[in-house]
C-alpha cells in the first residue's frame, strides 16, 4: 500500500475536513497516518480507520510555537517512509514541501482560508508580512492545490497564476442516520422554548457571536445555546452576566463530533454569522452551515456571498442584512415564531442534504489523488 501522511497544526479532535480527507485516502488504498499536536486541554480521539499521531510541543501559542512545530514536523517527515504528502493550510506547508523535494514525491495543498487574511494577522503587520512572504514563495511552485470555496479558489489562482480546485467541507450522507441522539430532557435543555445554536470550534472575534448574546435581550421564549470554543467565549460570558441573560443563554464546551450532533439535531434555528469585516470572513463557508442543512436545523446566517448563494438556492433558512443585535432580533423573533415556515426550511434541509454531501465533494479528490494510488 502506498503510505500518505497527513499534516494539520490542530488536536486533530474536531477537525471533520481532515478527518473525511484521510478516511477518504484510506477507502481508496492508501495507508494513511494523521500528525497534529497534543495539547493540555485536548480530548481524547475516537477510534478511527487510519493511523494518527500527536506531537507534543512545549509552546501552545507564540513565535516559539510555530518555530518548534515546524522543526519537529520537518524532522518527523524527513525520518518516516511515505509515498505522498498532504499539507492542511499554511502553517503546515513548508515542512511538507522541503521534504517532497527532498524525497522527490508528490505533495497536496489543502488550503482551509485566506489564510493571511484572518483577522488575527491583521492585527499584527509584521506577522502577516512573513506569512505572505512564505506564500509568495511556496504557491507558485505548487501543482496539487483544494480549497473550500469558489471565491477562496478564484483569489488565490488569479494571484498565483496556479489552477486550484473546490472541495467544501460537508458531512456524508449518512450524518443524521447514525448516530443514537438524546432528548433534550436527557440533556437538561428547556422543552418550552424555541433553541437557537451557535457551534463552532473557533468562536472568534468578528463572527457575530457578541451580538448573538446582546440580540438576546430582545428574544422571546428561547434559549440561545453556544457549544465550542474561541477566544471570545469568556467576553460572552462576562456580557450574559451583565445584561442578565443567565436563563437566556447557555454555554457548553468543546464537544466530540459525535456528542456534538445531538445537540445540533435538536436545536429550531442554527446560527452562522461571521461579519464582513475582513476579506477571509468575506468569502467564508463555514462547515456549521452544513452541519445545520444534515441535521435539519434551518440557518439564520449573515449576508456573506458564499453563505447567502447555498441558503437562498436551497431555501433553508433567512439572511440578516445587519449584524446590529435589535435588528437581528426582530428578524430572528419572526423565524422563531412561524412555525409554518421553519416547517418548510427543516424539510428543505432534508432535501438539500442529498446533494450537499460528502460523497459528491469527494469525486473531485479521487480525480486528483487517484493518480497516486
Amino acid at each position: 500500500m502506498k503510505k500518505a501522511v497527513v499534516s494539520v497544526i490542530n488536536d486533530l479532535s474536531t477537525d471533520q475536513r481532515v478527518h473525511k480527507v484521510c478516511t477518504s485516502l484510506h477507502a481508496m488504498g492508501f495507508k494513511v497516518t494523521l500528525v497534529g499536536r497534543r495539547q493540555r486541554a485536548s480530548l481524547p480521539l475516537d477510534a478511527r480507520r487510519y493511523r494518527t499521531r500527536r506531537m507534543s510541543l512545549y509552546f501552545e501559542q507564540g513565535p516559539l510555537f510555530y518555530f518548534f512545530f515546524q522543526l519537529r514536523l520537518f524532522f518527523l517527515l524527513l525520518f518516516q517512509k511515505q509515498d505522498l504528502l498532504v499539507a492542511n493550510d499554511l502553517d503546515t506547508l513548508l515542512p511538507n514541501y522541503l521534504v517532497a523535494k527532498l524525497k522527490r514525491i508528490p505533495v497536496v495543498y489543502d488550503t482551509h482560508e485566506l489564510f493571511c487574511e484572518v483577522p488575527e494577522l491583521q492585527q499584527h503587520p509584521r506577522k502577516k508580512k512573513i506569512w505572505k512572504r512564505l506564500e509568495r514563495f511556496l504557491f507558485p511552485k505548487l501543482k496539487y492545490v483544494f480549497t473550500v470555496n469558489d471565491s477562496i479558489a478564484r483569489i488565490y489562482s488569479e494571484e498565483y497564476s496556479v489552477p486550484v480546485k473546490v472541495v467544501r467541507n460537508m458531512p456524508r450522507k449518512d450524518f443524521s442516520g447514525t448516530g443514537i441522539f438524546k432528548t433534550r430532557k436527557e440533556l437538561h435543555l428547556p422543552e418550552d422554548k424555541k433553541i437557537v445554536l451557535l457551534q463552532g470550534a473557533g468562536i472568534n472575534i468578528d463572527r457575530g457571536a457578541e451580538e448573538a448574546v446582546q440580540a438576546m435581550q430582545y428574544i422571546d421564549n428561547a434559549l440561545l445555546l453556544i457549544i465550542g470554543s474561541g477566544d471570545v467565549i469568556a467576553t460572552l460570558k462576562q456580557m450574559t452576566m451583565q445584561y442578565n441573560l443567565s436563563e437566556k443563554v447557555r454555554f457548553i464546551s468543546k464537544l466530540p463530533f459525535k456528542e456534538l450532533q445531538s445537540y445540533t439535531h435538536l436545536a429550531d434555528m442554527g446560527l452562522t454569522l461571521d461579519k464582513d469585516t475582513n476579506v477571509n470572513y468575506r468569502y467564508s463557508l463555514p462547515n456549521k452551515l452544513f452541519d445545520y442543512i444534515h441535521a435539519g436545523v434551518p440557518v439564520f446566517a449573515s449576508n456573506l456571498i458564499e453563505v447567502r448563494q447555498i441558503v437562498e438556492q436551497y431555501n433553508v433558512g433567512c439572511i440578516t442584512p445587519d449584524s446590529d443585535p435589535k435588528v437581528m432580533a426582530k428578524l430572528l423573533n419572526e423565524c422563531l415564531k412561524d412555525d409554518t415556515r421553519l416547517n418548510i426550511w427543516k424539510e428543505n434541509c432534508r432535501i438539500a442534504a442529498t446533494t450537499l454531501c460528502w460523497e459528491e465533494e469527494e469525486e473531485k479528490l479521487r480525480a486528483v489523488y487517484g493518480q497516486f494510488v
